[in-house]
């Protein structure tokens, strides 16, 4: 009986690669790893623990896993030029969780965009998990970006313990020079959230906000940066114990195999992460502008559009969420996004699309055309979604091999 049920979820797994292998996948929070990352995600490091710090574990058997994790962390500090990071962290949810514990008592304050000015989530519930109170970021809904005078005003008057920067919605760098000397004179911290942008941070192709001021970051390693789905803190060396015993008490076991992965993934951008970011970044303005001259309203059309890997589209009123089924007919998968004029956060008035994914299969400005082709033939009725889905179907077949890696052949969706 149950391996009829095993055989059916194993083929249930084959049917999703095929059909993600016929979509174009724009959701901005993803991307696919290298063979030989999945290589390792499926070793026996999976099936092992390594509680406790580098060679002072609690468990035995540990040897080679102080190897691989030695290894990642000198990696990582050199990709990132920064004194001290930990990857424990299993999402970047996490990662946030791990700082605020860190850093933070209960009754401090930290303040942060909300949701609807383009904040994540975490940043609200790691702070009611803390029991420190979130301040919402004042925000400049015409320059899509906190609003530097507002918030050094409120700065002054509530003088929180973190002024936590870096947003889920991020189209333009973040002010972090232009706040860090108002953080500073009242003994805050000035972080950062790179979650989304934390490839183009380390392809140089976005901001450096260690370098500008931010005193710890914190990041997903699964969006820009294309590893395996986890978090990760980068930080100046003055917090390095608080975050790392912070991070063994909110983990625990941090998933090994992730970490080999992750050091794979490191030394796949020290040598082609410049390239790609930079590429990345020339296919959102490409697609963020094919799609304005077809007649849709991504926004911020007077500064570009975007320095990052995303584009949001305004589609109006509460119509997020119907457009966002509406490509998924076509095959065009993407995600709504409330907008700091939707009167609440489940009222989604955009939807956000990234192009990280496409780009590491090869997709540079020409193909940005293809598909803004079809978001604006779909969503302005200009083609069925099945003519879209065919059309895209065809289109996709040029595009499955995974690039920006040791082995540029391999197949981005093949099942192993």
């Amino acid at each position: 009986m149950y391996d009829k049920t095993v055989n059916d979820l194993i083929d249930y797994v084959k049917k999703h690669h095929d059909y993600r292998s016929k979509c174009i996948n724009l959701i901005a929070s993803e991307n696919i790893t290298s063979p030989q990352v999945r290589l390792v995600m499926g070793s026996d490091l999976g099936h092992r623990y390594a509680i406790g710090f580098l060679y002072m574990r609690i468990y035995r058997g540990c040897k080679f896993i102080d190897s691989i994790e030695e290894l990642t962390g000198y990696l990582a500090r050199k990709l990132f030029k920064v004194e001290h990071v930990n990857y424990i962290p299993i999402s970047g949810t996490v990662a946030n969780l791990v700082m605020f514990n860190a850093l933070t008592n209960p009754g401090d304050s930290v303040a942060a965009l909300t949701v609807l000015d383009g904040g994540h989530s975490s940043f609200k519930e790691c702070s009611r998990v803390r029991g420190v109170a979130m301040i919402p970021l004042p925000f400049d809904q015409k320059n899509y970006n906190v609003d530097v005078i507002e918030s050094e005003k409120l700065i002054r008057r509530v003088k929180p313990k973190i002024v936590l920067l870096g947003a889920s919605d991020i189209l333009f760098p973040h002010p972090v020079k232009e706040l860090k000397e108002v953080v500073d004179e009242h003994g805050g911290i000035l972080a950062y959230d790179g979650a989304h942008v934390l490839g183009l941070i380390a392809g140089g192709r976005f901001q450096d906000p260690l370098r500008e001021g931010a005193e710890v970051v914190t990041g997903s390693t699964h969006k820009t940066l294309f590893g395996p789905q986890g978090g990760i803190l980068l930080c100046r060396r003055k917090y390095s114990s608080a975050i790392d015993f912070s991070a063994w008490q909110m983990v625990n076991n941090h998933h090994i195999h992730r970490v080999a992965g992750l050091a794979i993934t490191l030394c796949e951008f020290l040598a082609f992460g410049e390239k790609y970011a930079d590429q990345v970044v020339r296919n959102a303005k490409a697609l963020a502008e094919c799609l304005y001259n077809k007649g849709l309203k991504p926004i911020c059309p007077d500064r570009g559009f975007t320095e990052s890997h995303q584009v949001i589209v305004d589609i109006g009123s509460n119509s997020g969420v119907d457009a966002s089924f509406k490509l998924e007919e076509a095959n065009i998968i993407a995600n709504p996004m409330p907008l700091p004029w939707d009167p609440q956060e489940d009222k989604c008035s955009g939807i956000r699309l990234g192009v990280q994914e496409v780009t590491r299969l090869g997709m540079c400005e020409p193909e940005m055309e293809f598909i803004a082709d079809r978001i604006a033939n779909v969503l302005l009725d200009r083609e069925t979604v099945e003519e879209a889905r065919r059309k895209i179907s065809e289109f996709m077949e040029g595009y499955q091999k995974i690039h920006y890696c040791f082995n540029n052949c391999a197949e981005a969706y093949r099942y192993f």
